[in-house]
């Protein structure tokens, strides 16, 4: 794209219809944007627009936007894979002008502009900086001497902003070698002009201060923003270590540092915005204090006494305004990595324990107004920061994260102190328990939040209160009001302590509040009712010594009926629509309680209605996934205990699932695909009509497109392969079928799922009808083999190999092996499935092969003739490694029902419902134990007239002693023991002939 008076025109006039309010002239000229975008210098381009002074300032705005986000996707190309767009990457002339021009143009620029070209300059530098673009350092070092020689407090920060967002690649890094070069590079270049700007603002600031009424706050303003971006830059170049300039020039930077945390600058703090911009200074500072605190605790501990006492003196002046949280956070933060250092004796002085609970924890962790609204207004959030730990900047969890670390080694006087706290808590709530309320709320999230959870699992303990005493008398009150709205944060919290301390409850105690928990459930608060949906859930997973579950189906069962009832009906609550607690809990009791058909039939009709209408805008992953799951899980258990069930779930979901694949939701096909197999599985053949029309679309190349469906449809097709064999061989259907098998096999990414199906046709098909088609299958295989052979793939075969062989013979799997190229089989055996049967796991896939393999040695005659004796020996010796290996290195455990990730999004990877997973079938039940069975097999093979070299063979793995890696207790049977003396007898024997 050429620089000149047209393109000025076109790019201008593209941009000034971006910001239409009209959406036709904004989506053509966004489509316009997108197509110049894949021309050469078209981000050059952009830029020299944004730099002409005679367009429209909103319209050089527009394109600063667009240049930043233009090089966030192709100033380096994407190697990822499953990208669903890759865009042509920037070349490298256009790149070396857009270096030149775009530092000058960021400072000359007016701040909006300025704020974006610096972004833009960020995705540059996190890639080429320093190595790719030697020249900017020196520039940015240039230009900020000779802003801070005129005072251009625009430009300077506008390069600090710069330098700090280049600088951020040295935080929470990994120290290489690579890092720390590029960190002594800029050290090198930049340490000493960033002191010089600090001290130069520092001592403005000062004068400036120091006028008659505090000095105007436009002065002040530009200048604390400076110094902000030179603590976070010092953040930054001293993450990684001390570097020794820092610790040279340390009393001047404490010096400032103190300063600002002991100093008030009433002309700017006066005003909200000018409040904010001095504790922004302030947390930073907060910040790079416990940075040193934590990591130069030795250099830093001369400063020590005077930074505690003035972070302790700035708290107790803070007020409790939201708009102070950040600054709160950071020197509670600053004062917790005091008390767990060397250095604790701090706090030990008398009176300074009960003055931070008085004057610092306890006013920070009451409720506030902030808090209360958000409960009212935004019950997901709350319930993410409350319940599931994501307040950790909150001033609530950090005071108590400060207790906690004083108790780290104060533990006695801190839990008196607290008890005392929570005792006159308690008091202040008995005497007018309507106007103080939130004393008891604030003494029951104490003890929760500083309850001690055991590492590795659920339980937690504490030792502020004895907790069932503390349940009886102030948690069980609550919860036995009849007044379920009444006073609902202190509901709330109730029964997060409930569900908090489950596993230290009584079974008789809990389960007489199990109604409570129950009518909870139609409290108007979404908090409220999501706690007690949460606390139920909960309370099915707790499990007594020895992993029993405590509450049992007997358990609950009699409250089913009115649980689930209450269940649906808080689904209807304003904003509850798709509350995932609920649709959790809804699922947890499925899977445990007895589903009767009085229980299943409404609860199949209030999956699917709900289904039905989000089917209309999926919004909530984490709910949907659990709906799914819930339908699942209602449809495995309530038919495989009740058969008559099957055709009523089918009348009620096939519309659901019908109108997901007819409308295309895209985010719900892999549920509809495994559901659907769910129910295949169900029917017994042969399948109805409805079916086969499903079955028919499957075949066709176009259901496979989209690759988050494969795993999924698979699932389908091997439902229908197991169900429908006979239907399969009809109409072509078995050449579509291995046509599939085909595609998948060809590539990395799907080659398992092509396994999947093609050994569920070998498992359901007789020889007689694959025998014509096991050429072009080994074809297909080998081909791969040739080309791309992963592990994976290879472990893949050999399983297939194995099912083969237990399934139609080993003579018919050389046979059409070797009817593609003479002599491939013992090849393959010998470069392919001998190496790679020692790495495979899972029960069912080890015992398979390892049978197979042991058919193979012992019964086949394959591999009973002179030729074969080099893969005899070999075969046998992976057998036994194979079944010598470690349990818990050959068997893959599944566990019970996984938790979806909190954070899961709508992708395009395929998720996969638990309790629509396919069986595994068992090809070999008749065989219990794969290692007995070749012991026996060996045994047996003795009794016939064997030629020599199997003698040798043999002789030579027990000198090996490949077989005594059998556990121990595989020699106490008697088969063991047959086989030794065998093996010795012939020895004797042959050396006698000898």
């Amino acid at each position: 794209m050429e620089w000149n008076a047209e393109t000025l025109q076109f790019l201008s006039q593209c941009f000034l219809h971006t910001l239409s309010p009209q959406p036709e002239p904004r989506r053509a000229a966004e489509s316009s944007l997108a197509e110049a975008a894949d021309r050469p210098n078209y981000g050059l381009a952009v830029l020299r627009l944004v730099a002409e002074p005679s367009v429209d300032e909103q319209i050089r705005q527009a394109a600063a936007v667009n240049f930043k986000n233009h090089l966030k996707t192709r100033w380096v190309p994407s190697n990822d894979p499953n990208a669903s767009v890759t865009f042509p990457p920037i070349l490298d002339p256009e790149k070396d002008q857009i270096k030149t021009l775009i530092v000058s143009l960021m400072l000359s620029s007016t701040p909006r502009i300025q704020s974006q070209l610096s972004e833009a300059l960020a995705v540059i530098g996190k890639h080429d900086f320093p190595k790719s673009w030697p020249t900017l350092l020196p520039e940015l070092i240039s230009n900020l001497q000779k802003a801070a020689q005129s005072s251009d407090y625009a430009s300077i920060n506008g390069i600090l902003g710069t330098a700090n967002s280049i600088f951020k690649k040295f935080r929470y890094q990994y120290k290489t070698n690579d890092l720390l070069l590029d960190l002594k590079y800029c050290l090198d270049n930049f340490a000493a002009p960033l002191l010089e700007i600090f001290l130069k603002t520092a001592s403005l600031i000062d004068s400036t201060a120091a006028a008659p009424g505090g000095g105007p706050p436009a002065t002040l303003r530009p200048l604390f923003e400076s110094q902000r971006l030179c603590c976070r830059i010092f953040f930054s170049l001293n993450f990684q270590e001390l570097p020794e300039f820092f610790e040279d020039h340390m009393r001047e930077w404490m010096g400032e540092f103190r300063k600002y945390l002991t100093t008030n600058y009433l002309s700017l703090e006066s005003s909200s915005d000018g409040l904010a911009l001095v504790d922004e200074l302030r947390a930073a500072v907060c910040e790079n204090i416990s940075l040193y605190m934590e990591k130069n605790e030795e250099e830093f501990q001369g400063y020590l006494n005077e930074f505690a006492s003035a972070v302790w003196s700035l708290l107790t002046n803070v007020s409790q305004s939201s708009s102070r949280d950040k600054l709160a956070a950071t020197a509670m933060k600053f004062l917790t990595t005091v008390s767990t250092s060397v250095h604790h004796t701090l706090f030990a002085n008398e009176g300074v324990l009960p003055q931070i609970c008085q004057s610092i924890v306890i006013p920070n962790v009451r409720l506030r107004d902030e808090d209360e609204e958000l409960f009212e207004m935004n019950y997901i959030e709350f319930i993410r920061r409350d319940m599931e730990g994501s307040d950790l900047d909150t001033r609530r969890r950090i005071a108590c994260e400060l207790l906690k670390g004083i108790a780290t080694n104060y533990k006695k006087q801190v839990i008196d102190i607290v008890s005392v706290q929570i005792q006159s808590l308690l008091s202040s709530f008995a005497t007018n328990p309507s106007a103080n309320w939130k004393d008891k709320d604030c003494a029951i999230y104490l003890v929760v939040s500083l309850a001690t959870k055991k590492a590795g699992g659920t339980s937690v303990s504490t030792d502020l209160v004895d907790v069932q005493s503390f349940f009886l008398s102030v948690i069980v009150p609550e919860l036995q009001s009849q007044d379920v709205n009444a006073f609902p944060m202190l509901k709330a919290g109730s029964l997060k302590f409930f569900t908090m301390f489950r596993g230290l409850i009584q079974k008789p105690v809990a389960f007489q509040l199990f109604p409570d928990l129950v009518r909870f459930l139609g409290a108007e608060s979404n908090v409220v009712h999501s706690y007690a949906a949460s606390c139920i859930e909960k309370l099915l997973l707790v499990k007594d010594e020895g992993g029993k579950a405590r509450y049992t189906s007997a358990d609950i069962t009699p409250f089913v009926p009115v649980l689930m009832n209450n269940l649906f009906n808080a689904l209807k609550f304003p904003e509850s629509e798709e509350n995932q607690y609920i649709m959790k809990c809804i699922l947890r009791v499925l899977a445990v309680a007895d589903i009767s058909s009085e229980v299943a039939g409404p609860c199949i009709v209030g999956l699917t209605s709900i289904l039905n209408e989000v089917c209309k805008n999926p919004k909530n992953p984490i709910f949907n996934h659990y709906l799914f799951e819930s339908v699942a899980i209602l449809v495995r258990r309530a038919c495989e205990r009740d058969t008559s069930l099957i055709s009523a779930f089918e009348a009620s979901l096939f519309p659901s699932l019908q109108t997901i694949l007819a409308t295309d939701v895209t985010e719900f096909l892999p549920y509809a695909f495994q559901l659907l197999a769910q129910l295949v599985e169900l029917n017994k053949p042969p399948i109805s009509p409805s079916y086969m029309q499903i079955f028919v679309l499957l075949l066709t190349p176009e259901s496979w497109r989209r690759s988050s469906n494969v795993p999924a449809l698979v699932r389908l097709l091997q439902a229908f392969l197991q169900k429908a064999p006979h239907e399969v061989n009809q109409e072509g259907r078995l050449n579509q079928v291995l046509g599939i098998f085909n595609m998948l096999v060809s590539s990395a990414s799907t080659d398992e799922q092509g396994f999947y199906v093609l050994n569920t046709v070998i498992e359901n098909l007789e020889y007689g009808v694959l025998s014509p088609y096991m050429s072009n299958i080994w074809n297909v295989l080998f081909m791969r083999l040739q080309n791309n052979r992963t592990v994976k793939f290879q472990k893949s075969l050999v399983i297939f190999m194995s099912l083969f062989l237990v399934k139609h013979g080993a003579q018919n799997l050389a046979d059409t092996m070797n009817a593609v190229q003479a002599n491939i089989f013992l090849v393959i055996l010998e470069q392919f499935w001998i190496p790679n049967l020692k790495l495979i796991t899972g029960a069912i896939e080890l015992k398979l092969t390892a049978v197979a393999s042991t058919r193979l040695i012992c019964e086949s005659p394959v591999l009973l003739d002179a030729a074969a004796a080099r893969v005899w020996g070999k075969m046998l010796d992976s057998i036994v490694t194979l079944l010598s290996r470690p349990e818990q290195d050959r068997i893959e455990e599944e566990p019970e029902m996984p938790d979806i990730a909190e954070n899961v999004g709508y992708t395009a990877t395929f998720v996969k419902l638990y309790n629509a997973g396919k069986k595994e079938d068992d090809p070999l039940t008749d065989v219990k134990d794969p290692k007995q069975f070749l012991v026996a097999s060996l045994a047996k093979l003795s009794a016939f007239e064997l030629q020599g070299y199997c003698f040798f063979i043999l002789v030579l793995c027990i000198c090996q002693q490949q077989l005594m890696h059998f556990d121990i207790k595989l020699k106490e049977h008697t088969c063991w023991w047959i086989l030794q003396l065998w093996l010795l007898t012939h020895l004797w024997y042959h050396w006698l002939a000898v």
